[in-house]
């Protein structure tokens, strides 16, 4: 081999090296993430946040005053619900530059916010009261499942510290259900069953706890 061609080779392998690292590496693409945010002080709660990722069951909720630590915790979102949730963020072009406030002179009804992120873009909006339709509807899945957590977290409460008021908390939650407040109210029949047959509640709580899971389990 010549001396030339030797010098050529020895300068082509630092530069294909060079190359290789300064390549901008492929980044996978990642799934969009819609949060909604309620803050109305003075009400109970006052605080209310849920996070939804499109690719994952698991999504995370927080309630509590303003005046209480911060910490969310994880809960569970049927795949059929999430894709409602994100097909509304998609008629409502992922908040992007959206006003969707009414601007009229109303009481306070708590700020609100959707915002959408996907990676590095982010896009969000705040109102008090809208009246879009697509919008509306989101913000009813959104307080829907804030309201059911909620009876989750009094039925847990209650289950481990006030065994007298469980049935009282059964009762609001039948109250809620009966109304069509909540989006998978069958997410309690699992604590509904291990209220009814544990013998330390009082009967007409079981047998309650009996009869909403049995009814939940057909409405399914």
């Amino acid at each position: 081999m010549s001396t030339s061609l030797l010098l050529t080779v020895a300068l082509a392998i630092p530069l294909r090296a060079q190359m290789a690292t300064s390549a901008p590496l492929a980044q996978p693409s990642q799934a969009p993430k819609v949060t909604f945010r309620r803050i109305f002080q003075g009400s109970s709660p006052e605080f209310i946040e849920i996070r939804i990722r499109e690719d994952s069951n698991s999504a995370t909720y927080e309630i509590r005053q303003l005046d209480e630590d911060p910490g969310s915790q994880s809960f569970e979102v049927s795949p059929p619900l999430r894709g409602k949730i994100f097909a509304l963020a998609g008629q409502l072009h992922q908040f992007q530059g959206l006003d969707l406030d009414v601007h009229r002179k109303i009481a306070n009804l708590g700020e609100k916010t959707f915002r959408w992120e996907q990676g590095t873009v982010a896009h969000e909006t705040k109102f008090n009261y809208t009246l879009n339709s697509s919008a509306a509807q989101l913000l009813q899945i959104f307080e829907g499942l804030a309201r059911q957590q909620e009876h989750y977290a009094l039925l847990a409460r209650r289950m481990r510290y006030d065994r007298l008021g469980i049935n009282d908390a059964l009762l609001q939650f039948e109250s809620d259900l009966n109304r069509g407040l909540m989006p998978e109210p069958s997410r309690l029949v699992p604590l509904l069953e291990q209220i009814s047959s544990d013998p330390k509640f009082v009967d007409i709580a079981r047998q309650r706890a009996r009869g909403l899971a049995d009814r939940l389990r057909r409405s399914n």
